[in-house]
């Protein structure tokens, strides 16, 4: 059985064989047609070759088989056999037996609309038969290229923030055609590519019907309608998810990478149910119930941990997406909120960025310290928007708050800030202001707010702390003070 993960070896289309020079082959009858195309050489001298064939071969033939005086009826029967037995093509040696090709193959193979080939003397059919294999060989080897260049792709689209448009739209444009993604009612959920018209949508949609689930149902089915070459598949976990695609064309390794989306498309729509997803339900009822993070963290399988505060480059995230950035992080612990995705990442997993997201990244803690690693990814997060990073890591440096003892900074912290106390906007500003060296634009886009607005903030900070912020030494003990908040 063949590899179904490696695409089957492409024909060579019948004109690259007459293009190639050095055979000097020339077409003298039968269809001038770009669309056909040649699996494999082979020769024979039998007068009647069809038990020996296959379908698709280029026949090969100096006509050892002829009998002297031979008229139009053994031609015709010739050539009727080679096209019943699905020869894609006849090519005939001029010598050593005949000076030309007989007049009545000329005649037999045009009536029957079989490609003639005139194959000049000085060209042997080993030199032919090993064209064939070099053109099939490069064939192959440009198709697999195709399909590795489509996997990447297609990968690379599922971990984006909008994993279903984008593993479509790849999957559209590398088939050239249209990729749908039907729900289990029926509805079409999202598409990618050209409308292939009303005909063909119709009959995509039948398709996927087909393949829903259910008592006897294929896992896939395929039809061509309009020309058009529909296939359908159902996707894993038995939800009634439908992947369907309609293509102009059909290439050898279009299998391949439709099947590829498929089992993207599979976990994407899927749910994970398994003993991890049962420690996860587990832990979260404990939690709810009152249960210490300290003392549920076990069921999750890890002793520290690093919070990943994530905000796509687009627009605000859905469930669909969230759980694509789960994916690509390594955890199932995922909450979508607001234009962000919080992650709870194992702290011996690296985070590395992500194309299409922004992450602010928390140091590794341990489950009593969730909460200030939350508010570290959220604050890294801001950095990163603010500075257009693509990923920004909460610093584990000891740094000089270290020295002194946590009761008496936290006191120093309450009192330096009591006037602000009244206003957590005013707090944050000054923060995030601090913690971009001043810079109002920068401030501005990490708050989503006016530059003017910055601004005002910071001047109403400076007025009710009483102190001039633009002195390094407030500014450093400010810091120090909103560190402890």
């Amino acid at each position: 059985m063949p590899d179904p993960t490696v695409p089957p070896t492409p024909p060579v289309p019948l004109d690259a064989l007459l293009a190639r020079a050095d055979l000097g082959l020339r077409r003298i009858a039968g269809p001038d047609d770009p669309g056909i195309a040649v699996h494999w050489a082979h020769t024979s001298e039998m007068a009647d070759p069809y038990p020996y064939l296959l379908g698709g071969e280029l026949l090969l033939t100096a006509g050892v088989h002829i009998p002297q005086g031979a008229g139009a009826g053994y031609f015709d029967a010739y050539v009727s056999r080679i096209v019943a037995a699905g020869g894609a093509a006849l090519g005939f040696g001029v010598a050593p037996v005949h000076d030309t090709v007989p007049a009545a193959l000329v005649e037999a193979c045009e009536m029957h609309g079989l490609p003639l080939l005139e194959v000049p003397p000085r060209t042997t059919f080993s030199k032919v038969a090993r064209a064939v294999w070099q053109l099939m060989a490069q064939a192959r080897l440009a198709e697999l290229r195709r399909v590795t260049e489509a996997q990447q792709g297609l990968a690379t689209a599922a971990a984006r923030p909008d994993p279903v448009p984008s593993v479509l739209g790849q999957l559209a444009r590398r088939l050239g055609g249209r990729a749908v993604l039907y729900g289990p009612e029926g509805t079409e959920l999202a598409g990618a590519g050209p409308d292939p018209g009303a005909e063909v949508r119709e009959a995509l949609a039948d398709l996927a019907d087909v393949v829903r689930p259910g008592a006897g149902r294929p896992a896939s089915a395929s039809d061509t309608v309009a020309g058009t070459r529909l296939v359908a598949h159902a996707l894993g976990h038995g939800r009634g998810f439908v992947l369907a695609v309609a293509a102009p064309q059909r290439e050898a390794g279009d299998h391949t990478i439709t099947s590829v989306a498929a089992v993207l498309l599979s976990l994407l729509t899927g749910e994970q149910q398994s003993g991890t997803g049962a420690a996860r339900s587990s832990a979260l009822v404990r939690l709810l119930l009152g249960t210490p993070p300290e003392e549920v963290a076990p069921l999750l399988g890890a002793e520290r941990w690093r919070v990943v505060h994530a905000r796509p480059d687009g627009p605000a995230p859905d469930p669909v997406a969230a759980s694509a950035l789960g994916a690509a992080l390594g955890s199932a612990l995922v909450d979508p909120f607001g234009e962000a995705v919080r992650v709870l990442v194992p702290g011996g997993r690296e985070v590395e960025a992500l194309p299409g997201w922004t992450l602010g990244v928390s140091a590794a803690v341990a489950a009593h310290e969730w909460p200030d690693a939350d508010t570290q990814a959220a604050r890294a997060l801001a950095r990163a928007r603010a500075t257009r990073t693509p990923l920004v890591r909460h610093g584990s440096r000891p740094a000089l708050t270290d020295l002194v003892p946590p009761h008496d900074a936290d006191a120093h912290a309450r009192a330096l800030l009591a006037p602000l106390a009244d206003g957590p906007a005013l707090t944050e500003t000054l923060r995030t202001w601090l913690s971009l060296h001043g810079s109002w634009d920068r401030t501005a886009v990490a708050l989503s707010v006016h530059r003017n607005t910055v601004r005002q903030r910071i001047a109403r900070c400076a007025a009710l702390l009483e102190a001039d912020l633009d002195d390094p030494d407030v500014r450093m003990e400010l810091w120090f003070a909103l560190r402890r908040t």
